[in-house]
């Protein structure tokens, strides 16, 4: 028989899909991160929507499990490109070391430019919407 400390070992996942081991972090000045949130972005963008704000609703709260946020942008009917820039623990504000007063979005000071997100949005012939999404 097994011993509960075995059983949890062996079962690492969340909902049957596997959990990212310690190797992840939510760092955004790292390359591998950003690859890695994109990669789940994209696999998202596979998936038809009848209403393309529930895309977007998604993505929102997909992401802000990482801490990062982006301002829900107006969708045109017939689709469409467009860029939000990205937030990351809600900014920052305040005073740095040297008296100075800060006030940012959380990423740029790691990430030269800050970063934002690209949503690219298509309309099908059906009337359903694909989105896709990516950090840049």
């Amino acid at each position: 028989m097994k011993n509960f400390n075995k059983y949890i070992a062996e079962k690492a996942t969340d909902a049957g899909y596997p959990v990212d081991g310690s190797d992840f972090s939510n760092d955004l000045a790292k390359p591998e991160t950003i690859s890695r949130i994109n990669a789940f972005l994209g696999s998202m963008g596979r998936m038809e929507y009848l209403v393309p704000e529930h895309a977007l609703n998604k993505m929102q709260e997909k992401l802000g499990r990482l801490g990062i946020s982006f301002e829900m942008p107006s969708l045109s009917e017939d689709g469409g490109e467009m860029s939000v820039p990205l937030t990351q623990f809600g900014g920052i504000y305040g005073e740095d070391d040297a008296g100075e007063m800060v006030n940012g979005d959380g990423i740029s000071h790691r990430v030269e430019g800050g970063l934002s997100l690209k949503i690219m949005h298509e309309k099908t012939a059906a009337g359903t919407h694909f989105l896709v999404a990516k950090i840049v």
